[in-house]
């Protein structure tokens, strides 16, 4: 009864603005893809948290059974939230209905609306089934991706006509998954510009992928053997998976997930290949990971001096496509061996990482200036301690690493609920110029963890229902020096949104974005000494999304950019429009997503970035510059069992066609005298066929 009296308050409030509202939107954050394609000029390949997130879907987590670990793999709460579930469930006993989460500590409406396609809420007990059962009982899929770009400038054709393969880019992927308790597969992906069963790439695909993947088996809670990835603390010396850095979701400033994570996607360098194992007794968790890969590398061989050869940088696209990308590839070898030991708690833990690399031959830095404290050597290691611990409504974590040379790095954050209405994140970070890391991905400014310290502080508040404001403040600051900036240097970024619910079919946000960082003056000449000052970067978003009724809904964006207002020379501005339609009837097969988009910018830095609905598992990121009108069409088609006349009724096969194109008035047709080209009309298209069996 005194249950009953302490959530019927909050399951009404709940009822109210979630029921029948389960929908299923993208499983992935578009927001915060495309704030990392902006920092890093480009994304990731790996679409490990989508295929995640879409099982999910199909088969929803049950909360009534789902650890930490479980809770993380979502990648949708915090730390703090995850604390405060499992105790709420361990104080209160099983949930009776999704809708008593809005009596968890932390978590507001928003969240649970987000959560909503990929959990459940049942009596039925986790069973840990025997190997026949996971080997025998689990789902069956293939996917099969086709992309190329069409219809593109002379230049491009040139370039092409030099590659040894097609402009043709394709993906295979063939997965089986048992309730995540059991996984396998294998992966083949070739690059526009490779060749194809020919040249270097006898065997077909340039690169292949193979995993076997184990959780849950007695003391063995993770068994990795092929291809896997590895997450240690908060990121300075091992983090592989996808982990966003600074972004409208301000609250999302921790490094969490398992440490062993199968992988099966398309990037040829971000992962390892080997052995792994994690072992839980009671309050001990230990893991240890062996690997041995090959991977491309640029080798330099200086007879003059009587030096080695040598690795002057390695080759992170996977592309190989020119004679020296070919001549170049898997030519080094990369012996990674490392673990981890955990004292775990229902507050937290601490533990200890370390990694260890061995090179078939040495690296050296560059002879620029910035890379003067670059990797050195064969051999190389990195070592740190993390921690975290939950009390009341804080949550605190941290992690302090150092390399073999002894130059230190550390992280340290806090999360806290100020009021059931206000949260807030801060971070603190110091890493030294001299620290090294590779597979690193930490909370920074830079995109690795290096020469670098600052304050983030980020803050959200729901003032009222229907109504949130996030806002952040960066402060950093560069000891030493950096690409594009010939003198130690800083800067400060400043973020606030305001998000509108006026009611379950709409939402209204607009952000305001400003960056200040000191760069090179690009134009002074042969000076010795170059300018360096501080350049500021704004932007302007406003986005609307309605959902008409239960198959349609319709989404605007207009955004605005102001590059270095404050330095006449380097002046740019940039625009940029567009309008979406998806369509996704109830009880059909088929889906249809539509946009048209306007973009005019000065330049390149005043590039944007937008993403664009594809097809399934496909990241699309480009930056839009110059002017351009383009349109984007995709449609999925779902065959079903009765469709194909199979006797299996768990049988369905899912078609996708993307198309795409853009049109630049700016750009003549007539380049060339008596030579038409169709700049101005580029194209690209997708098609994609995934096959589903249990």
């Amino acid at each position: 009864m005194k249950r009953a009296f302490t959530i019927l308050p909050a399951l009404f409030a709940a009822s109210i603005v979630i029921a029948q509202d389960k929908q299923t939107g993208s499983p992935v954050n578009e927001l915060q893809l495309e704030s990392q394609a902006e920092r890093q000029e480009g994304v990731t390949e790996d679409d490990t948290q989508w295929q995640q997130l879409e099982y999910f879907q199909k088969h929803p987590l049950n909360l009534n059974n789902a650890d930490a670990d479980d809770l993380k793999q979502l990648h949708l709460l915090t730390d703090l939230q995850i604390t405060n579930f499992l105790r709420y469930k361990k104080m209160l006993g099983p949930l009776l209905s999704v809708y008593e989460l809005q009596a968890v500590p932390g978590w507001d409406v928003l969240t649970i609306k987000q959560l909503l396609p990929f959990i459940t809420v049942s009596n039925e007990k986790m069973i840990i089934e025997n190997l026949g059962k996971r080997l025998s009982g689990g789902e069956y899929s293939a996917l099969f991706r086709y992309s190329e770009a069409i219809n593109r400038s002379d230049e491009y054709k040139k370039t092409m006509s030099t590659y040894a393969g097609n402009a043709g880019a394709m993906l295979f992927r063939y997965k089986y998954n048992y309730k995540n308790l059991l996984q396998y597969g294998i992966t083949g992906d070739k690059d526009a510009g490779e060749s194809f069963f020919k040249g270097a790439q006898r065997t077909g695909f340039d690169f292949y992928s193979f995993h076997l993947f184990a959780r849950k088996l007695g003391i063995i809670q993770s068994l990795a053997i092929g291809d896997f990835t590895v997450h240690f603390g908060q990121g300075l010396i091992q983090w592989q998976g996808l982990a966003f850095k600074k972004s409208a979701d301000v609250l999302n400033v921790k490094r969490q997930g398992p440490v062993l994570q199968p992988y099966n996607s398309a990037g040829e360098y971000n992962f390892h290949r080997g052995v792994g194992i994690t072992l839980r007794k009671k309050n001990i968790e230990c893991t240890l990971f062996g690997s041995l890969r090959r991977l491309t590398a640029n080798i330099i061989a200086d007879s003059l001096l009587q030096h080695e050869p040598y690795i002057s940088s390695i080759n992170t696209s996977g592309y190989h496509r020119s004679i020296l990308e070919i001549e170049d590839r898997n030519n080094v070898q990369l012996q990674t061996a490392g673990g981890s030991l955990k004292l775990l708690n229902s507050k937290g833990h601490i533990g200890i990482n370390a990694v260890e690399y061995a090179w078939s031959k040495p690296m050296k830095p560059s002879r620029e200036p910035y890379d003067l404290y670059g990797m050195d050597g064969n051999r190389f290691g990195n070592y740190s301690l993390d921690y975290s611990y939950t009390l009341r409504n804080m949550h605190v974590f941290g992690e302090v690493a150092t390399d073999n040379q002894f130059n230190r790095a550390m992280i340290h954050g806090v999360l806290t609920s100020l009021h059931p209405a206000v949260d807030m994140a801060i971070v603190y970070r110091n890493i030294s110029s001299r620290y090294q890391s590779m597979f690193s991905n930490a909370f920074t400014e830079n995109s690795l963890p290096v020469n670098e310290n600052g304050w983030y502080a980020g803050i959200s508040i729901r003032p009222i229902h229907g109504v949130r404001l996030d806002a952040y403040a960066d402060i950093f600051r560069f000891p030493w020096l950096k690409f594009q900036a010939n003198a130690p240097s800083g800067g400060h970024e400043y973020l606030v949104q305001v998000t509108l619910n006026p009611n379950k079919n709409a939402e209204i946000y607009s952000r305001f974005r400003n960056e200040t960082k000191s760069v090179n003056m690009s134009d002074s000449g042969s000076a010795a000494i170059k300018p360096l000052p501080d350049v500021s970067k704004l932007n302007w978003r406003t986005q609307i999304s309605y959902r008409v009724n239960r198959s349609t809904v319709l989404r605007s964006r207009v955004e605005a950019v102001w590059y270095a207002n404050n330095i006449p020379q380097m002046k740019e501005t940039g625009f940029l429009f567009f309008t979406d339609v998806h369509v996704k009837p109830a009880f059909k097969p088929f889906s249809f997503n539509g946009r048209l988009q306007y973009v005019e910018t000065d330049g390149y830095n005043a590039r944007i970035y937008a993403w664009e609905n594809t097809v399934p598992y496909n990241y699309y990121i480009p930056a839009f510059y110059d002017k351009a009108l383009r349109y984007v069409i995709s449609v999925n088609y779902r065959l079903t069992n009765h469709l194909l006349a199979q006797q299996k009724n768990n049988f369905n096969c899912l078609l996708s066609l993307s198309f795409g194109q853009s049109i630049n008035p700016s750009k003549t047709t007539v380049r060339l005298q008596n030579s038409a080209n169709d700049e101005n009309q580029e194209m690209d298209i997708r098609l994609q066929i995934i096959f589903a069996t249990r």
